[in-house]
């Protein structure tokens, strides 16, 4: 979807807004996809600087606990708040993704909005205890393995610190 933001700034008198979705089922988001379209609302209202524009985004997105490899599924909904003059089109620094002539391209928008949103690392649980390095078991489901007294640390570089500790 694209926002003609230069025509806007020039020669709005009222209000825009629009409802939309986006599928990103094709796109790469890393460690999550989004599984349905998000939703979502963007205004743009005229001021005497330029113009206020508002971005809401509902979206429900998958991936993996990066513990205990347990799927992950959460909701986010959020509202991005930008504030645009008509010298910020000539900013080569001007972050919203815009262009040549001036149109601000909101499908991209939202998907920078997610990417910034959602946690580089999912968890299942804030107090998530990971997986069993011993048997491979979720550490939460009852995992009793305990590493052997006399063992050999997993990196031989760090065995000076048991001779440390003894």
């Amino acid at each position: 979807m694209q926002f003609d933001l230069k025509n806007f700034l020039q020669n709005a008198k009222t209000a825009y807004k629009t409802q939309f979705s986006v599928t990103f089922s094709e796109d790469e988001f890393g460690d999550f996809r989004v599984l349905q379209p998000a939703e979502c609302t963007f205004t743009a209202e005229p001021t005497e600087e330029g113009a206020a524009m508002s971005l809401h985004v509902q979206a429900q997105v998958e991936g993996e606990c990066a513990r205990c490899l347990a799927p992950v599924t959460e909701s986010y909904d959020f509202t991005r708040e930008y504030l645009v003059r008509m010298r910020d089109l000539d900013d080569p620094d001007f972050e919203l993704p815009m262009d040549a002539e001036g149109c601000l391209d909101v499908r991209e928008l939202v998907y920078q909005e997610l990417i910034f949103e959602v946690p580089r690392v999912l968890l299942c649980s804030p107090d998530c205890l990971g997986l069993c390095p011993i048997c491979g078991k979720k550490k939460a489901d009852g995992c009793t393995c305990r590493p052997a007294e006399n063992s050999a640390p997993v990196d031989a570089r760090l065995s000076i610190l048991k001779q440390l500790l003894s």
